[in-house]
Protein backbone atom coordinates (compact mmCIF):
# COMPACT_ATOMS: atom_id res chain seq x y z
CA UNK A 1 0.00 0.00 0.00
CA UNK A 2 1.47 3.37 -1.08
CA UNK A 3 1.04 6.42 1.15
CA UNK A 4 0.94 10.04 0.12
CA UNK A 5 3.34 12.45 1.86
CA UNK A 6 0.37 14.13 3.51
CA UNK A 7 -0.76 10.81 4.94
CA UNK A 8 2.64 10.15 6.42
CA UNK A 9 2.35 13.33 8.44
CA UNK A 10 -0.68 12.13 10.36
CA UNK A 11 -0.05 8.42 10.19
CA UNK A 12 2.26 8.31 13.23
CA UNK A 13 -0.57 9.62 15.38
CA UNK A 14 -2.96 6.94 14.30
CA UNK A 15 -0.44 4.25 15.05
CA UNK A 16 1.15 6.17 17.90
CA UNK A 17 0.89 3.12 20.11
CA UNK A 18 3.58 1.41 18.05
CA UNK A 19 5.95 4.35 18.34
CA UNK A 20 7.66 5.51 21.47
CA UNK A 21 6.08 8.70 22.88
CA UNK A 22 9.37 10.53 22.41
CA UNK A 23 9.44 9.61 18.71
CA UNK A 24 5.86 10.73 18.15
CA UNK A 25 6.30 14.08 19.84
CA UNK A 26 9.87 14.93 18.96
CA UNK A 27 9.48 14.03 15.30
CA UNK A 28 6.08 15.46 14.59
CA UNK A 29 5.04 18.04 17.17
CA UNK A 30 7.97 20.24 18.10
CA UNK A 31 7.38 23.86 17.24
CA UNK A 32 10.14 25.51 15.22
CA UNK A 33 12.65 26.74 17.74
CA UNK A 34 11.26 24.61 20.57
CA UNK A 35 14.16 23.11 22.57
CA UNK A 36 14.75 19.41 22.06
CA UNK A 37 13.45 17.32 24.92
CA UNK A 38 10.74 19.80 25.95
CA UNK A 39 7.42 18.59 24.63
CA UNK A 40 4.36 20.83 24.48
CA UNK A 41 1.30 18.61 24.82
CA UNK A 42 -0.85 21.16 23.02
CA UNK A 43 1.32 21.16 19.89
CA UNK A 44 -0.46 18.24 18.26
CA UNK A 45 -3.81 19.99 18.55
CA UNK A 46 -2.43 23.19 17.04
CA UNK A 47 -0.66 21.38 14.23
CA UNK A 48 -3.76 19.52 13.17
CA UNK A 49 -5.96 22.56 13.49
CA UNK A 50 -3.57 24.28 11.07
CA UNK A 51 -3.39 21.22 8.83
CA UNK A 52 -7.16 20.97 8.57
CA UNK A 53 -7.37 24.44 7.09
CA UNK A 54 -4.56 23.87 4.58
CA UNK A 55 -6.53 21.53 2.37
CA UNK A 56 -4.30 18.46 2.44
CA UNK A 57 -5.75 16.04 -0.12
CA UNK A 58 -4.73 13.13 2.09
CA UNK A 59 -7.29 14.09 4.74
CA UNK A 60 -10.24 12.99 2.61
CA UNK A 61 -8.58 9.63 2.14
CA UNK A 62 -7.92 9.46 5.86
CA UNK A 63 -11.50 10.23 6.80
CA UNK A 64 -12.94 7.68 4.44
CA UNK A 65 -10.54 4.80 4.92
CA UNK A 66 -7.86 5.07 7.58
CA UNK A 67 -10.31 5.42 10.47
CA UNK A 68 -11.91 2.09 9.63
CA UNK A 69 -8.69 0.38 8.60
CA UNK A 70 -6.79 1.28 11.74
CA UNK A 71 -9.63 1.47 14.26
CA UNK A 72 -11.43 -1.60 12.98
CA UNK A 73 -12.33 -4.90 14.60
CA UNK A 74 -10.86 -5.55 18.04
CA UNK A 75 -7.91 -7.86 18.47
CA UNK A 76 -6.64 -9.49 21.64
CA UNK A 77 -3.11 -10.22 20.44
CA UNK A 78 -0.35 -8.60 22.46
CA UNK A 79 3.41 -8.80 22.59
CA UNK A 80 5.51 -8.42 25.69
CA UNK A 81 5.29 -5.10 27.50
CA UNK A 82 8.03 -2.54 27.27
CA UNK A 83 10.38 -1.71 30.12
CA UNK A 84 8.79 1.45 31.55
CA UNK A 85 10.76 4.36 32.95
CA UNK A 86 8.99 3.92 36.30
CA UNK A 87 11.27 2.11 38.79
CA UNK A 88 9.24 -1.05 39.27
CA UNK A 89 11.36 -2.25 42.18
CA UNK A 90 9.44 0.15 44.42
CA UNK A 91 6.48 -2.27 44.25
CA UNK A 92 8.50 -5.46 44.82
CA UNK A 93 7.47 -6.04 48.44
CA UNK A 94 3.89 -4.82 48.06
CA UNK A 95 0.71 -6.87 47.98
CA UNK A 96 -3.02 -6.12 47.84
CA UNK A 97 -5.19 -7.75 50.50
CA UNK A 98 -8.98 -7.99 50.61
CA UNK A 99 -10.95 -8.01 53.84
CA UNK A 100 -14.52 -9.27 53.61
CA UNK A 101 -16.42 -6.91 55.89
CA UNK A 102 -19.43 -8.19 57.79
CA UNK A 103 -20.82 -4.92 59.13
CA UNK A 104 -20.30 -1.15 58.75
CA UNK A 105 -18.50 -0.85 62.08
CA UNK A 106 -15.84 -3.38 61.03
CA UNK A 107 -15.40 -1.49 57.79
CA UNK A 108 -14.91 1.81 59.58
CA UNK A 109 -12.41 0.36 62.08
CA UNK A 110 -10.44 -1.32 59.31
CA UNK A 111 -10.28 1.88 57.29
CA UNK A 112 -9.13 3.80 60.37
CA UNK A 113 -6.36 1.27 61.08
CA UNK A 114 -5.16 1.52 57.49
CA UNK A 115 -5.18 5.31 57.64
CA UNK A 116 -3.20 5.43 60.89
CA UNK A 117 -0.51 3.26 59.32
CA UNK A 118 -0.46 5.25 56.04
CA UNK A 119 -1.65 2.29 54.01
CA UNK A 120 -3.27 2.74 50.61
CA UNK A 121 -6.98 1.81 50.65
CA UNK A 122 -7.79 0.79 47.09
CA UNK A 123 -11.50 0.14 47.53
CA UNK A 124 -14.05 0.44 50.31
CA UNK A 125 -17.51 -0.97 49.64
CA UNK A 126 -20.24 -2.40 51.87
CA UNK A 127 -18.92 -5.88 51.03
CA UNK A 128 -15.14 -5.56 51.08
CA UNK A 129 -12.14 -3.34 51.71
CA UNK A 130 -8.97 -3.71 49.60
CA UNK A 131 -5.69 -2.42 50.98
CA UNK A 132 -2.26 -2.14 49.40
CA UNK A 133 0.55 -2.63 51.89
CA UNK A 134 4.01 -4.06 52.27
CA UNK A 135 4.16 -7.75 53.10
CA UNK A 136 5.74 -7.15 56.49
CA UNK A 137 2.94 -4.71 57.40
CA UNK A 138 0.22 -7.35 57.18
CA UNK A 139 0.99 -8.86 60.57
CA UNK A 140 0.86 -5.40 62.18
CA UNK A 141 -2.48 -4.62 60.56
CA UNK A 142 -3.99 -7.90 61.73
CA UNK A 143 -3.23 -6.96 65.33
CA UNK A 144 -5.16 -3.69 64.99
CA UNK A 145 -8.42 -4.80 63.44
CA UNK A 146 -11.55 -6.39 64.94
CA UNK A 147 -11.23 -10.06 65.84
CA UNK A 148 -14.05 -10.85 63.45
CA UNK A 149 -11.84 -9.83 60.51
CA UNK A 150 -8.68 -11.69 61.47
CA UNK A 151 -9.66 -14.68 59.30
CA UNK A 152 -11.75 -12.80 56.74
CA UNK A 153 -8.99 -11.81 54.37
CA UNK A 154 -7.21 -13.03 51.27
CA UNK A 155 -4.38 -11.83 49.04
CA UNK A 156 -5.72 -10.42 45.77
CA UNK A 157 -2.43 -9.41 44.15
CA UNK A 158 0.60 -11.29 45.50
CA UNK A 159 3.11 -9.74 43.05
CA UNK A 160 2.37 -6.05 42.60
CA UNK A 161 5.57 -5.41 40.67
CA UNK A 162 4.57 -7.81 37.91
CA UNK A 163 0.99 -6.53 37.87
CA UNK A 164 2.27 -2.99 37.34
CA UNK A 165 4.65 -4.09 34.59
CA UNK A 166 1.84 -5.79 32.68
CA UNK A 167 -0.11 -2.55 32.21
CA UNK A 168 2.56 -0.74 30.18
CA UNK A 169 2.43 -0.67 26.35
CA UNK A 170 3.53 -3.48 24.12
CA UNK A 171 6.87 -3.46 22.37
CA UNK A 172 7.24 -1.83 18.98
CA UNK A 173 7.88 -4.82 16.73
CA UNK A 174 7.57 -3.04 13.38
CA UNK A 175 10.29 -0.43 13.44
CA UNK A 176 10.43 3.35 13.40
CA UNK A 177 8.81 6.10 11.37
CA UNK A 178 10.42 5.13 8.05
CA UNK A 179 8.45 1.87 8.13
CA UNK A 180 5.11 3.68 8.19
CA UNK A 181 3.68 1.75 5.25
CA UNK A 182 4.44 -1.54 6.97
CA UNK A 183 2.79 -0.24 10.10
CA UNK A 184 -0.38 0.56 8.20
CA UNK A 185 -0.46 -2.94 6.77
CA UNK A 186 0.06 -4.32 10.28
CA UNK A 187 -2.77 -2.14 11.55
CA UNK A 188 -5.04 -3.51 8.84
CA UNK A 189 -4.27 -7.04 9.96
CA UNK A 190 -4.22 -6.42 13.70
CA UNK A 191 -7.37 -4.31 13.93
CA UNK A 192 -8.14 -1.75 16.62
CA UNK A 193 -4.56 -0.66 17.20
CA UNK A 194 -4.90 2.44 19.37
CA UNK A 195 -6.84 0.53 22.03
CA UNK A 196 -4.44 -2.41 22.22
CA UNK A 197 -2.55 -0.55 24.91
CA UNK A 198 -2.90 2.16 27.50
CA UNK A 199 -1.58 5.39 26.02
CA UNK A 200 0.61 8.14 27.51
CA UNK A 201 -0.68 11.70 27.65
CA UNK A 202 1.09 13.09 24.53
CA UNK A 203 -0.24 10.26 22.36
CA UNK A 204 -3.79 10.76 23.65
CA UNK A 205 -3.58 14.48 22.85
CA UNK A 206 -2.27 13.81 19.35
CA UNK A 207 -4.90 11.14 18.71
CA UNK A 208 -7.69 13.52 19.74
CA UNK A 209 -6.30 16.15 17.38
CA UNK A 210 -6.40 13.60 14.58
CA UNK A 211 -10.01 12.74 15.36
CA UNK A 212 -10.92 16.42 15.12
CA UNK A 213 -9.17 16.65 11.75
CA UNK A 214 -10.92 13.57 10.40
CA UNK A 215 -14.41 14.61 11.52
CA UNK A 216 -14.42 18.43 11.34
CA UNK A 217 -18.17 18.72 10.70
CA UNK A 218 -19.18 17.37 14.12
CA UNK A 219 -16.01 17.53 16.26
CA UNK A 220 -14.27 20.28 18.18
CA UNK A 221 -11.23 19.89 20.40
CA UNK A 222 -10.74 22.59 23.04
CA UNK A 223 -8.61 23.40 26.08
CA UNK A 224 -10.72 24.03 29.18
CA UNK A 225 -7.73 25.33 31.15
CA UNK A 226 -4.28 24.35 32.36
CA UNK A 227 -3.34 22.05 35.23
CA UNK A 228 -1.18 23.18 38.15
CA UNK A 229 1.98 22.17 36.26
CA UNK A 230 0.80 23.90 33.10
CA UNK A 231 -0.48 20.98 31.07
CA UNK A 232 -3.58 21.69 28.96
CA UNK A 233 -6.78 19.91 29.96
CA UNK A 234 -8.42 18.92 26.69
CA UNK A 235 -12.09 18.44 25.95
CA UNK A 236 -13.62 16.97 22.81
CA UNK A 237 -17.13 18.02 21.78
CA UNK A 238 -19.23 15.98 19.34
CA UNK A 239 -22.54 17.24 17.98
CA UNK A 240 -24.46 18.19 14.85
CA UNK A 241 -24.63 21.98 14.90
CA UNK A 242 -26.30 22.50 11.52
CA UNK A 243 -28.85 25.27 11.28
CA UNK A 244 -31.85 22.99 11.64
CA UNK A 245 -30.42 21.55 14.88
CA UNK A 246 -29.33 24.82 16.48
CA UNK A 247 -32.13 24.83 19.10
CA UNK A 248 -32.09 28.63 19.28
CA UNK A 249 -28.48 28.69 20.44
CA UNK A 250 -28.92 26.31 23.39
CA UNK A 251 -27.56 22.80 23.46
CA UNK A 252 -28.45 20.01 25.85
CA UNK A 253 -25.17 18.34 26.70
CA UNK A 254 -23.83 15.11 28.17
CA UNK A 255 -20.44 15.42 29.89
CA UNK A 256 -18.17 12.37 30.18
CA UNK A 257 -14.98 12.66 32.24
CA UNK A 258 -12.15 10.31 33.15
CA UNK A 259 -8.77 10.44 34.79
CA UNK A 260 -9.66 12.40 37.94
CA UNK A 261 -7.34 9.94 39.67
CA UNK A 262 -4.05 9.40 37.89
CA UNK A 263 -3.69 5.64 38.37
CA UNK A 264 -7.13 4.79 37.01
CA UNK A 265 -5.92 4.29 33.45
CA UNK A 266 -8.95 2.29 32.37
CA UNK A 267 -11.16 5.34 32.97
CA UNK A 268 -9.10 7.42 30.51
CA UNK A 269 -8.95 4.63 27.93
CA UNK A 270 -12.69 4.07 28.19
CA UNK A 271 -13.47 7.75 27.62
CA UNK A 272 -11.33 7.73 24.46
CA UNK A 273 -13.01 4.51 23.33
CA UNK A 274 -16.44 6.09 23.78
CA UNK A 275 -15.30 9.20 21.92
CA UNK A 276 -14.10 7.16 18.96
CA UNK A 277 -17.14 4.87 18.95
CA UNK A 278 -19.66 7.72 18.99
CA UNK A 279 -17.91 9.85 16.39
CA UNK A 280 -17.55 6.95 13.96
CA UNK A 281 -21.16 5.82 14.52
CA UNK A 282 -22.60 9.16 13.44
CA UNK A 283 -24.46 8.73 10.18
CA UNK A 284 -24.33 4.95 10.52
CA UNK A 285 -26.38 4.19 13.63
CA UNK A 286 -29.79 5.86 13.76
CA UNK A 287 -29.92 6.34 17.54
CA UNK A 288 -26.44 7.90 17.72
CA UNK A 289 -27.18 10.13 14.73
CA UNK A 290 -30.45 11.28 16.29
CA UNK A 291 -28.80 11.83 19.67
CA UNK A 292 -26.11 14.09 18.17
CA UNK A 293 -28.78 16.17 16.45
CA UNK A 294 -30.38 17.02 19.79
CA UNK A 295 -27.41 16.75 22.19
CA UNK A 296 -23.72 17.48 22.37
CA UNK A 297 -21.45 14.99 24.09
CA UNK A 298 -18.29 16.45 25.61
CA UNK A 299 -15.49 14.04 26.51
CA UNK A 300 -12.64 14.95 28.89
CA UNK A 301 -10.37 11.87 29.03
CA UNK A 302 -7.75 13.26 31.45
CA UNK A 303 -8.98 15.81 33.98
CA UNK A 304 -5.83 15.28 36.06
CA UNK A 305 -3.05 15.43 33.44
CA UNK A 306 -0.28 16.05 35.99
CA UNK A 307 -1.20 12.97 38.00
CA UNK A 308 -1.71 10.85 34.90
CA UNK A 309 1.63 11.87 33.40
CA UNK A 310 3.31 11.18 36.74
CA UNK A 311 1.99 7.60 36.69
CA UNK A 312 3.85 7.06 33.41
CA UNK A 313 7.11 8.58 34.54
CA UNK A 314 7.49 8.07 38.28
CA UNK A 315 4.78 6.14 40.15
CA UNK A 316 2.22 3.97 38.36
CA UNK A 317 -0.04 4.01 41.43
CA UNK A 318 -0.11 7.76 42.04
CA UNK A 319 -3.70 8.87 42.70
CA UNK A 320 -3.92 12.61 43.40
CA UNK A 321 -2.96 15.74 41.51
CA UNK A 322 0.61 17.07 41.76
CA UNK A 323 -0.10 20.41 43.40
CA UNK A 324 1.90 21.18 46.57
CA UNK A 325 0.08 21.17 49.90
CA UNK A 326 0.84 22.74 53.26
CA UNK A 327 3.02 19.69 54.00
CA UNK A 328 6.00 19.91 51.66
CA UNK A 329 6.59 16.16 51.39
CA UNK A 330 2.93 15.31 50.69
CA UNK A 331 1.80 16.58 47.30
CA UNK A 332 -1.54 16.46 45.60
CA UNK A 333 -5.28 16.75 46.11
CA UNK A 334 -8.01 14.18 45.64
CA UNK A 335 -9.96 15.86 42.85
CA UNK A 336 -13.11 13.97 43.75
CA UNK A 337 -13.19 15.71 47.14
CA UNK A 338 -12.15 19.15 45.92
CA UNK A 339 -15.42 20.57 44.53
CA UNK A 340 -17.48 23.15 46.35
CA UNK A 341 -20.83 21.53 47.13
CA UNK A 342 -21.09 20.60 50.84
CA UNK A 343 -17.33 20.57 50.82
CA UNK A 344 -15.77 18.25 53.42
CA UNK A 345 -18.81 18.52 55.66
CA UNK A 346 -17.32 16.41 58.44
CA UNK A 347 -13.69 17.57 58.19
CA UNK A 348 -12.77 13.90 58.09
CA UNK A 349 -9.89 14.39 55.67
CA UNK A 350 -7.46 16.93 57.11
CA UNK A 351 -4.18 15.11 56.48
CA UNK A 352 -2.41 16.23 53.28
CA UNK A 353 -0.65 12.86 53.20
CA UNK A 354 -3.99 11.08 52.89
CA UNK A 355 -4.98 9.74 49.48
CA UNK A 356 -8.41 11.35 50.06
CA UNK A 357 -7.19 14.83 50.96
CA UNK A 358 -9.36 17.36 49.13
CA UNK A 359 -7.70 20.51 50.42
CA UNK A 360 -8.22 23.00 53.23
CA UNK A 361 -10.97 24.83 51.35
CA UNK A 362 -13.25 24.27 48.35
CA UNK A 363 -11.63 24.41 44.92
CA UNK A 364 -8.11 24.61 46.27
CA UNK A 365 -7.20 22.04 43.61
CA UNK A 366 -6.43 23.86 40.37
CA UNK A 367 -7.95 21.21 38.10
CA UNK A 368 -11.29 21.24 39.93
CA UNK A 369 -11.34 25.03 39.61
CA UNK A 370 -10.64 24.83 35.87
CA UNK A 371 -13.55 22.45 35.31
CA UNK A 372 -15.87 24.65 37.35
CA UNK A 373 -14.84 27.84 35.55
CA UNK A 374 -15.18 26.20 32.17
CA UNK A 375 -18.55 24.72 33.09
CA UNK A 376 -19.93 28.07 34.26
CA UNK A 377 -18.74 29.69 31.04
CA UNK A 378 -20.47 26.96 29.05
CA UNK A 379 -23.78 27.43 30.86
CA UNK A 380 -23.59 31.20 30.36
CA UNK A 381 -23.29 30.53 26.63
CA UNK A 382 -26.28 28.25 26.17
CA UNK A 383 -25.03 24.85 27.30
CA UNK A 384 -27.42 22.80 29.43
CA UNK A 385 -25.64 19.93 31.18
CA UNK A 386 -28.41 17.33 31.27
CA UNK A 387 -26.24 14.29 32.04
CA UNK A 388 -22.87 13.58 33.60
CA UNK A 389 -20.87 10.35 33.59
CA UNK A 390 -17.68 10.39 35.67
CA UNK A 391 -15.68 7.23 34.99
CA UNK A 392 -13.42 5.69 37.65
CA UNK A 393 -12.12 2.31 38.70
CA UNK A 394 -12.69 -0.11 40.21
CA UNK A 395 -15.49 -2.30 41.72
CA UNK A 396 -18.18 -2.29 39.01
CA UNK A 397 -20.58 0.17 40.61
CA UNK A 398 -23.01 2.74 39.26
CA UNK A 399 -23.35 5.50 41.84
CA UNK A 400 -25.62 8.54 41.88
CA UNK A 401 -25.89 11.53 44.28
CA UNK A 402 -25.49 12.11 47.06
CA UNK A 403 -21.96 11.40 48.19
CA UNK A 404 -21.97 13.75 51.16
CA UNK A 405 -24.82 12.12 53.09
CA UNK A 406 -26.81 8.92 53.38
CA UNK A 407 -29.69 10.69 55.12
CA UNK A 408 -30.89 12.91 52.29
CA UNK A 409 -32.13 11.84 48.87
CA UNK A 410 -31.92 13.90 45.66
CA UNK A 411 -35.36 15.09 44.47
CA UNK A 412 -35.34 12.79 41.45
CA UNK A 413 -33.87 9.72 43.12
CA UNK A 414 -36.52 7.49 41.52
CA UNK A 415 -35.43 8.58 38.04
CA UNK A 416 -31.75 8.24 38.94
CA UNK A 417 -32.31 4.69 40.16
CA UNK A 418 -34.41 3.82 37.12
CA UNK A 419 -31.74 4.95 34.69
CA UNK A 420 -28.94 3.46 36.82
CA UNK A 421 -30.60 0.05 36.77
CA UNK A 422 -31.03 0.41 33.01
CA UNK A 423 -27.34 1.18 32.58
CA UNK A 424 -26.43 -1.88 34.64
CA UNK A 425 -28.76 -4.03 32.56
CA UNK A 426 -27.28 -2.70 29.32
CA UNK A 427 -23.83 -3.68 30.56
CA UNK A 428 -25.00 -7.11 31.70
CA UNK A 429 -26.68 -7.83 28.35
CA UNK A 430 -23.50 -6.71 26.58
CA UNK A 431 -20.83 -8.56 28.53
CA UNK A 432 -22.43 -10.53 31.35
CA UNK A 433 -20.75 -8.35 33.97
CA UNK A 434 -22.80 -7.24 36.96
CA UNK A 435 -22.68 -3.63 38.16
CA UNK A 436 -24.39 -2.69 41.41
CA UNK A 437 -26.52 0.47 41.60
CA UNK A 438 -26.84 2.72 44.66
CA UNK A 439 -26.32 6.22 45.94
CA UNK A 440 -22.65 7.13 46.21
CA UNK A 441 -22.85 7.33 50.00
CA UNK A 442 -24.41 3.89 50.32
CA UNK A 443 -22.04 2.37 47.80
CA UNK A 444 -18.70 3.62 49.05
CA UNK A 445 -18.73 4.40 52.77
CA UNK A 446 -20.17 3.19 56.02
CA UNK A 447 -23.15 4.97 57.52
CA UNK A 448 -22.97 7.52 60.30
CA UNK A 449 -24.05 5.04 62.95
CA UNK A 450 -20.81 3.17 62.35
CA UNK A 451 -18.77 6.15 63.48
CA UNK A 452 -17.75 7.28 60.00
CA UNK A 453 -19.54 9.94 58.01
CA UNK A 454 -19.62 10.60 54.31
CA UNK A 455 -17.61 13.49 52.89
CA UNK A 456 -18.55 16.21 50.45
CA UNK A 457 -16.83 17.85 47.53
CA UNK A 458 -17.51 15.17 44.91
CA UNK A 459 -17.80 16.00 41.22
CA UNK A 460 -21.17 14.27 40.72
CA UNK A 461 -22.76 16.10 43.66
CA UNK A 462 -21.40 19.44 42.48
CA UNK A 463 -22.58 19.11 38.87
CA UNK A 464 -25.94 17.79 40.03
CA UNK A 465 -26.44 20.80 42.30
CA UNK A 466 -24.59 23.60 40.50
CA UNK A 467 -25.56 22.85 36.88
CA UNK A 468 -28.76 20.93 37.61
CA UNK A 469 -27.37 17.91 35.80
CA UNK A 470 -30.39 15.72 36.50
CA UNK A 471 -28.71 12.44 35.56
CA UNK A 472 -25.33 12.51 37.27
CA UNK A 473 -23.40 9.27 37.85
CA UNK A 474 -20.02 8.04 38.95
CA UNK A 475 -19.31 4.69 37.29
CA UNK A 476 -16.57 2.51 38.72
CA UNK A 477 -15.42 0.25 35.91
CA UNK A 478 -13.88 -3.21 35.87
CA UNK A 479 -12.99 -5.23 37.77
CA UNK A 480 -14.12 -6.39 41.20
CA UNK A 481 -10.64 -6.81 42.61
CA UNK A 482 -8.59 -9.43 40.74
CA UNK A 483 -6.52 -6.65 39.17
CA UNK A 484 -7.81 -3.50 40.85
CA UNK A 485 -6.28 -0.40 39.28
CA UNK A 486 -3.97 -2.60 37.20
CA UNK A 487 -6.54 -3.95 34.77
CA UNK A 488 -4.72 -5.74 31.92
CA UNK A 489 -4.62 -3.96 28.58
CA UNK A 490 -6.50 -6.90 27.04
CA UNK A 491 -9.59 -5.61 28.86
CA UNK A 492 -9.50 -2.09 27.41
CA UNK A 493 -11.72 -2.93 24.45
CA UNK A 494 -14.18 -5.17 26.36
CA UNK A 495 -14.57 -2.48 29.02
CA UNK A 496 -15.07 0.13 26.34
CA UNK A 497 -17.68 -2.00 24.61
CA UNK A 498 -19.79 -2.56 27.70
CA UNK A 499 -19.65 1.14 28.53
CA UNK A 500 -20.56 1.99 24.95
CA UNK A 501 -23.74 -0.01 25.38
CA UNK A 502 -24.39 1.86 28.62
CA UNK A 503 -23.84 5.23 26.92
CA UNK A 504 -26.22 4.27 24.12
CA UNK A 505 -28.82 3.32 26.71
CA UNK A 506 -28.18 6.65 28.46
CA UNK A 507 -28.71 8.55 25.21
CA UNK A 508 -31.77 6.58 24.21
CA UNK A 509 -33.26 7.23 27.65
CA UNK A 510 -32.74 10.96 27.25
CA UNK A 511 -34.34 10.79 23.81
CA UNK A 512 -37.50 9.52 25.49
CA UNK A 513 -37.20 5.83 24.72
CA UNK A 514 -36.67 2.78 26.92
CA UNK A 515 -33.01 2.29 26.15
CA UNK A 516 -31.29 -0.23 23.92
CA UNK A 517 -33.26 -3.12 25.39
CA UNK A 518 -36.31 -1.81 23.48
CA UNK A 519 -34.74 -2.70 20.16
CA UNK A 520 -34.27 -0.75 16.96
CA UNK A 521 -37.84 0.48 16.87
CA UNK A 522 -37.12 2.62 19.92
CA UNK A 523 -34.99 4.89 17.78
CA UNK A 524 -37.97 5.90 15.69
CA UNK A 525 -40.40 6.60 18.53
CA UNK A 526 -41.15 10.16 19.54
CA UNK A 527 -42.94 9.59 22.84
CA UNK A 528 -41.40 10.88 26.05
CA UNK A 529 -41.66 8.86 29.22
CA UNK A 530 -41.82 10.39 32.67
CA UNK A 531 -38.53 11.95 33.71
CA UNK A 532 -37.11 12.17 30.19
CA UNK A 533 -35.67 15.31 28.65
CA UNK A 534 -37.99 17.36 26.47
CA UNK A 535 -36.33 17.79 23.09
CA UNK A 536 -38.49 20.72 22.04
Amino acid sequence: MRLSPESLIVLPLVIGVSLSPSTVNAAAFRHPGQPAGRIDNSTGANLYRDARGSGFPGLTWLRESVSEIIFGHPSTKHSDSTSPSVPLSRYRDDIVVRFNVTNPRDQALLAQAAKENLMDVWASTPQFVDIRLQKDQLRLLLTRIPVSLETQWSVLIPDLEEAVRATYPTKDVTGELEDAAKKLDAAYLEGNFFFHDYQPLPVITSWMALMETMFPAIAQMEIIGDSFEGRPIHSFRIGNHSDENANNGTRKTILVTGGLHGREWISTSTVTYLLWSIITAYGKESMVTKLLKHFDIIFIPVLNPDGYDYTWKSDRLWRKSRQPTKVSWCRGFDLDQAFGFVWDQTKSQVDPCSESYGGDKPFQAVEATRLAEWGRNQTENGVNFIGYLDLHSYSQQILFPYTFTCDEDPPNRENLEELGVGLAKAIRLSSGNFYTVSSACEGTVARKDAGREATGGSAIDWLYHEFHSRYSYQIKLRDTGSYGFLLPRSQIIPTGEEMLNALKYFGDFLLGNNGIESGSKANDRTSHDKGRVDLK
